[in-house]
């Protein structure tokens, strides 16, 4: 039922992945009624993600933030109708409102009380690279992800992943222009702070958004061009 309902939204269905987590005791106390979640991915324009390579482009931008609409609008459609069979559910978009992102919290931790990359290891569809992307088996780093917790269960075809597959490869590290990775590989025990520092990325997408856009936005995408999962599954 579930399957139905999520492959008649997302269409063209090839442009986009999908699993299932059990999230049970992974979240903070006010998603405790919301045990099980769904990972969604869309994935990005091959073209415009290849023109990255030397930093953020206008095309870029504009993508990004039409994905993260869609994916927004998609959830939400999805929410509807397992509502409708009488599945409590919330959607997390892919980006947070700026009330959350000015907040004194956010700003101190780079974190949100919901991490996408969490609810899609779990599902199975990846692992978190050297440089905190988030990995799919099926396009790489090339995809934006949005999430869904609900209270109703459902069998995963795939297993949680659990270690990072980056193996000795380092180009997102040799690439980053704000050298935010040491190149200590992500596993599940493992916290973002050991081997990626969020602020230094941060720092250098807000550069990159006055620079390179005129725009009070924080951006980059380097690290998504040159990742070899992403160029293989092109």
């Amino acid at each position: 039922m579930i399957n139905k309902i999520i492959k008649n939204v997302l269409v063209p269905f090839s442009d986009f992945i999908y699993g299932f987590a059990d999230m049970s005791g992974l979240l903070g106390d006010e998603f405790k009624v919301f045990p099980y979640g769904i990972s969604i991915g869309k994935r990005l324009d091959d073209a415009i993600v290849i023109a990255v390579e030397s930093g953020p482009t206008p095309e870029y931008y504009a993508l990004y933030r039409s994905i993260n609409e869609e994916l927004k609008d998609l959830t939400e459609q999805i929410c509807v109708e397992l509502r409708k069979k009488q599945i409590r559910c919330l959607n997390i978009i892919p980006t947070v409102s700026t009330e959350i992102l000015e907040s004194a919290d956010y700003i101190k931790t780079l974190r949100y009380k919901v991490s996408h990359k969490m609810v899609a290891t779990r599902a199975g569809l990846g692992w978190i690279g050297k440089t905190d992307l988030f990995i799919s088996a099926e396009f790489g780093p090339r995809i934006r992800l949005a999430s869904i917790l609900m209270d109703h269960p459902v069998e995963s075809k795939r297993k949680p992943v659990n270690k990072s597959k980056c193996g000795t490869c380092d180009i997102c590290i040799i690439k980053c222009p704000a050298q935010a990775a040491n190149g200590m590989l992500w596993n599940i025990h493992t916290d973002r702070d050991q081997f990626f520092d969020a602020h230094k990325c941060r720092d250098q997408c807000d550069k990159f958004g006055r620079e390179r856009l005129n725009r009070d936005v924080r951006i980059c995408g380097i690290c998504v061009s040159v990742c070899p999962f992403g160029k293989r599954n092109k």
